[in-house]
């Protein structure tokens, strides 16, 4: 079901609150994840998965959510941000992710939650709703991405870069143009060979790439933290090499029945250059519960006042209806 922006005034974020407890999960594989709670304990759970692959969580994800009315459930993903071993790639796919989520939720002994993610987060949350629907109140989606080649190609392949040329000719300058016909290709290879210090200068440009054309109004990405981009790049080409690891391209659309009768909000920007409107599109074609929110003045960013506006509005609705 498609709707516009709701015409009402857009909310404010909700109060910046600290974590009332953080602690590390052993899942195995030498994994250890970085697990943050935040909220009332006992109420609503509601876990988020950040984007990338690779990205990690922020301060700035506990903002969508009312803490007097949600436990507020976020982690990092395996590699990333303060989970152990950072940047690792062993055992670090799409199916052990959800197995994680699985372990988070058994571990804080959550009956059922809402999941809550943006970009890659969206990826993430609709394979464990399709995996796990009994454990699944309700989904949040933003930017939404279903890790099929045509999306990959649209970003890697050079359609976004129409958009942004300067953007696109700093972003293939590294790769020789023999090898620019799959550039997740050569830099995937660039990225897992060789020392750190090479691995970080292939860094640099694939996040500069991602970073201008977040949001509708481009971002000139300054300094980058090496640590942050090595992870980051390793990780997210890793996982686009592999296509993560779905049977098959389309698997995401191809099991919404499974999930047709559970509520869902996806709050898209016209203008998102990195995971085009089309994908929402289509997956609310097939989403009986679930509604489209297109945001006319905005591009791909969680933090896009309008974006952020329907994120809040989606958990304060949801959290009513609990």
């Amino acid at each position: 079901m498609l709707q516009g922006p709701d015409p009402k005034a857009a909310p404010r974020l909700y109060p910046a609150i600290e974590p009332y407890q953080r602690f590390h999960l052993d899942v195995g594989d030498g994994h250890e994840l970085n697990v943050e709670l935040c909220g009332t304990p006992g109420a609503s759970a509601v876990v988020v998965l950040h984007g990338g692959p690779g990205a990690g969580i922020s301060p700035f994800m506990r903002r969508f959510f009312d803490p007097a009315r949600y436990l507020i459930v976020l982690f990092d993903q395996r590699g990333t941000g303060r989970s152990r071993p950072r940047g690792a790639l062993e055992a670090n796919t799409t199916w052990h992710l959800v197995d994680d989520l699985e372990r988070i939720r058994e571990h804080l002994r959550i009956e059922r939650w809402q999941l809550f993610g943006g970009s890659w987060g969206s990826t993430l949350a609709l394979l464990y709703a399709q995996a796990h629907p009994e454990r699944t109140a309700s989904l949040v989606l933003r930017g939404v991405f279903t890790m099929t080649r045509a999306e990959l190609d649209w970003f890697y392949g050079g359609g976004a870069g129409r958009f942004f040329p300067e953007q696109w000719a700093d972003f293939t300058a590294p790769i020789p143009p023999a090898e620019q016909g799959d550039l997740i290709g050569a830099y995937h290879r660039r990225l897992t060979t060789g020392d750190e210090a090479e691995q970080t200068r292939l860094a640099r440009p694939w996040v500069r790439w991602e970073a201008a054309t977040a949001a509708l109004r481009p971002n000139r990405a300054g300094f980058i933290d090496a640590a942050y981009a090595r992870a980051f790049a390793r990780i997210e080409s890793h996982y686009f090499a592999h296509r993560g690891w779905l049977e098959q391209d389309g698997q995401i659309l191809r099991g919404m029945p499974r999930i047709a009768n559970i509520p869902g909000v996806m709050v898209q920007g016209r203008y998102d250059m990195i995971c085009p409107p089309e994908t929402a599109h289509n997956l609310a074609a097939a989403w009986p519960a679930g509604v489209l929110k297109l945001v006319d003045d905005a591009g791909h960013a969680l933090s896009e006042p309008g974006i952020a506006a329907e994120l809040i509005r989606a958990t304060d609705r949801l959290a009513e209806q609990d």
